[in-house]
């Protein structure tokens, strides 16, 4: 155990035991303790001898199932979280200014923008599934294919231009690969004041 995880035991078993003496623990959220506990405590409880021992260790298992309640209540707030941060993140890339796509090694859209859709002029439907060359004037996929095929081999970002058929739209690809991923990053874009190239 690191020290971090020493001290999120300690705060958590703290903080626990003050919601106990405070009555505010959290509801059990389904869980008790088994019948063979609950049956030793009895018998631990019933003896004079033994009584403070079933005392410590009753409190130890209420100690444990605040801690438990307490626990899912973070991983709910961050699970909370988390879906929060997805949706915020789904919407930039969805509603960005510029066209975004991402391709499997060979160029077939997996994912596209809104953006990205305006410059093919097709739904959804009708691009992810398709090469991203088959969307662009003859002249522009040989340049796209090698693109795609560096970006892919060393993980580089390089870019060429390229012209789309249906909008008649001439843009810069900027395509980019993680390392160890089988997907593209495509971004098209226009140089401002640039017009046509």
């Amino acid at each position: 155990m690191t020290a971090t995880t020493d001290e999120e035991e300690a705060r958590l078993r703290s903080l626990a035991e003050a919601r106990l003496a405070s009555g505010t623990a959290p509801a059990a959220a389904g869980w008790t303790a088994s019948a063979e506990a609950l049956s030793l405590l009895y018998r631990l409880s019933s003896s004079p001898d033994t009584a403070d021992e079933a005392l410590k260790f009753l409190h130890e298992l209420q100690v444990h199932q605040v801690e438990l309640g307490l626990q899912q209540e973070q991983l709910k707030a961050s699970e909370r979280e988390m879906s929060e941060a997805l949706a915020h993140y789904q919407a930039l890339y969805e509603l960005a200014p510029v066209a975004y796509f991402v391709v499997d090694p060979v160029g077939v859209i997996i994912e596209a923008n809104r953006a990205a859709l305006g410059l093919l002029g097709v739904f959804r439907g009708n691009a992810v599934g398709r090469a991203l060359e088959t969307f662009l004037t003859p002249e522009s996929r040989p340049a796209a294919k090698a693109l795609f095929t560096m970006a892919r081999s060393d993980g580089a970002s390089d870019r060429c231009r390229a012209r789309f058929t249906s909008t008649d739209i001439s843009v810069h690809l900027l395509a980019s690969a993680p390392p160890g991923r089988d997907r593209v990053m495509v971004v098209a874009y226009e140089e401002p004041g640039s017009g046509e190239s």
